[in-house]
């Protein structure tokens, strides 16, 4: 399981430990991953993501799953969630 959130596209960042004598070491700076299920209005039923912190914030902001889904951009989303944003879209075209 690679360690990306699915909804922003977020990942592992490369930086440095710096010790007091200033000795530089390569390290990674991972994000803040959790699985969290998030209720979709339009499909009736909960999604398996594994997401950010910040952006399961971001989704509280824009006011759930289904708004989240519908502003975000393709390029930044998983094939999971480009799936799940497809299945939104098609439920709200027919209701």
């Amino acid at each position: 399981m690679s360690r990306v959130c699915e909804l922003t596209g977020k990942g592992p960042m490369t930086g440095n430990n710096v010790s007091h004598a200033k000795n530089r070491t390569r390290r990674r700076f991972l994000p803040n991953l959790n699985d969290v299920t998030l209720q979709s209005e339009a499909l009736g039923r909960g999604v398996k993501l594994r997401i950010s912190a910040a952006a399961l914030r971001s989704v509280d902001h824009r006011g759930g799953l289904d708004a989240y889904l519908a502003k975000a951009k393709d390029d930044e989303l998983s094939a999971n969630a480009l799936k799940i944003k497809k299945e939104v879209a098609k439920a709200l075209a027919s209701a």
